[in-house]
């Protein structure tokens, strides 16, 4: 006699489409892929999802709720300590998910689990003597750092800063063509982006932070 089929869910749904991203990039994921490897018929999805871009929405809730619960207990001394500790840690669940980053910033559904994420962020900055108002810039300031993600100015490919670059457009961006030569990225494991790997993201969050601080102390 076989095993009975474990009963398909929304969570169960939306985990085996993280894992199918996690595996082959989030450009793998379709309803037919998400199907098979749920040993389950197509149709049967549209019971718990209602196509790939509420697949989508569900997983920026299913990850943003793994990152709430991985900072829900950090303490520090300071403010600035506790925010750096939490956005280093939404950072490392990132880097278990490097296609997410994409996904969070493409999305225009309000996601639950992430505005909680933010409230309790402005929570830890009111109790450290920000006001609301102060807060409300902080989060500007930050943009999708808050999250762990360094948004990208530009993505110049595979090659990087070893490109060909042609002559004539070497000539009209000399400083550009000049600093992506020097530009190296070591840990490629700490890497989000081309230009988002873990010392330029610690690089921008501490500038970010120790400038809040001084406004804060003003």
């Amino acid at each position: 006699m076989s095993a009975p089929r474990t009963p398909l869910s929304r969570d169960r749904v939306l985990r085996a489409a993280i894992a199918i991203a996690d595996a082959d990039g989030v450009e793998a994921l379709t309803m037919r892929r998400l199907a098979r490897a749920l040993d389950a018929e197509a149709m049967s999805l549209y019971h718990h999802v209602k196509n790939k871009d509420d697949v989508l929405d569900g997983v920026v809730d299913v990850i943003a709720g793994e990152i709430n619960a991985a900072v829900e207990h950090i303490t520090a001394p300071t403010w600035k300590a506790a925010a750096r500790e939490r956005i280093l840690t939404a950072r490392s669940i990132f880097l278990r998910h490097p296609w997410a980053p994409a996904v969070f910033a493409g999305r225009t559904a309000v996601s639950f689990e992430v505005v909680r994420y933010h409230d309790r962020l402005v929570g830890l900055m009111h109790d450290g003597g920000f006001s609301y108002d102060l807060a409300h810039h902080a989060l500007h300031a930050l943009g999708s750092r808050a999250l762990g993600f360094a948004q990208e100015l530009f993505d110049p490919g595979d090659a990087g800063g070893n490109a060909d670059v042609p002559p004539e457009l070497a000539a009209a961006v000399p400083n550009l063509v000049g600093m992506l030569a020097e530009v190296a990225h070591d840990d490629p494991g700490s890497t989000l982006g081309w230009c988002d790997d873990q010392f330029e993201f610690e690089f921008g969050l501490d500038l970010v932070l120790d400038g809040l601080e001084r406004l804060r102390t003003a």
